[in-house]
């Protein structure tokens, strides 16, 4: 276990050091710089002040020398600053984090609390009306694109019914646990329902498989019944695939729900990278995008480990 583990962080070394440069690379490409987009269209500077400002963030400097200072600097922790608000990237970023990290776990919840008894009871009734839902459910989760679904809850939910604030100034947990819990559900709602669909899909057609092996119809032959087998047998099998999948698109959805973080106006990792983006905040984006990369590479390197305790049977040494 622990030579795998030690393998998956070595590992993590050249994939961050690889994205790091594609990043680099890819942000240099977009048309544009970092000092036009910082101006705007509503002052000129003079060639002088275009250049001392260039001179001053390091942008005059030729691209080997740039990523070798940011290198050099992120081996120290620290990813830069700013352009736009002159803060280190890395405190913007853990600033923004734990928003997403919340509004993940939120989707995560909800995804499982939905889609693995939907999935399990698909398996169970297989080409039943139950079965039948079961499975329109999952084909309209998927279909739904995530800024639809996030503005008619928006427009349904919280203009028409009022239910809950549509957005809004972000309450941070700490300071208004209720405010804060209502600001995340519907936001956590939309991203869990399309995740609640694909664990649907993934557990019925993973159980549906167990349940023909023949340690099942062994089980079975025993005497125990439906239940016992399902439960106790079949169901810790059948979801291996369903944390895969956990882990997979918590990975994603750490690295900023971008379009759902948008629509509902959320300061979070996502909105900030989108922002750095279209502002040319060089260090912004390139520092998002590592730090997503490396909490993609530790989330499933976590689901790896959750292997070995739904089934004790698998082994990494």
């Amino acid at each position: 276990m622990q030579r795998f583990i030690l393998q998956r962080l070595i590992a993590l070394v050249p994939t961050l050091f690889g994205i790091s440069i594609i990043v680099f690379l890819v942000m240099r490409l977009i048309p544009g710089d970092t000092i036009s987009a910082m101006i705007g269209t509503q002052y000129k500077l003079t060639e002088v002040q275009a250049a001392a400002l260039r001179a001053y963030y390091g942008l005059d400097k030729s691209l080997p020398e740039q990523y070798w200072i940011w290198l050099t600097n992120a081996l120290q922790g620290n990813l830069g600053f700013s352009v736009r608000s002159g803060q280190p990237v890395l405190g913007e970023i853990l600033n923004r984090f734990p928003l997403t990290l919340e509004l993940a776990l939120g989707a995560v919840i909800i995804g499982l609390l939905i889609g693995l008894p939907v999935g399990i009871i698909s398996a169970i009734k297989r080409d039943s009306l139950i079965d039948l839902f079961g499975r329109l459910f999952s084909l309209v989760g998927l279909a739904l694109p995530n800024f639809w679904l996030g503005t008619l809850i928006i427009l349904g939910l919280s203009l028409y019914l009022g239910m809950l604030p549509n957005s809004g100034n972000y309450t941070e947990f700490t300071q208004n646990p209720l405010a804060n819990l209502q600001q995340i559900l519907f936001p956590a709602i939309t991203l869990g329902l399309a995740f609640s669909a694909s664990v649907m899909r993934a557990t019925r057609s993973s159980l549906l498989e167990e349940l023909f092996q023949d340690y099942a119809r062994t089980a079975r032959g025993k005497g125990l019944k439906e239940q016992t087998v399902i439960t106790v047998h079949c169901l810790k099998n059948a979801l291996i695939p369903v944390i895969t999948l956990v882990g997979v698109e918590m990975g994603y959805l750490l690295g900023g729900a971008i379009v759902v973080e948008e629509v509902y106006a959320l300061p979070g990792v996502g909105r900030l990278l989108l922002n750095g983006i279209s502002q040319r905040d060089y260090a912004i984006v390139q520092g998002a995008v590592v730090f997503i990369a490396f909490n993609f590479v530790i989330i499933n390197l976590l689901a790896d480990l959750a292997y070995a305790f739904v089934n004790p049977r698998i082994r990494y040494d």
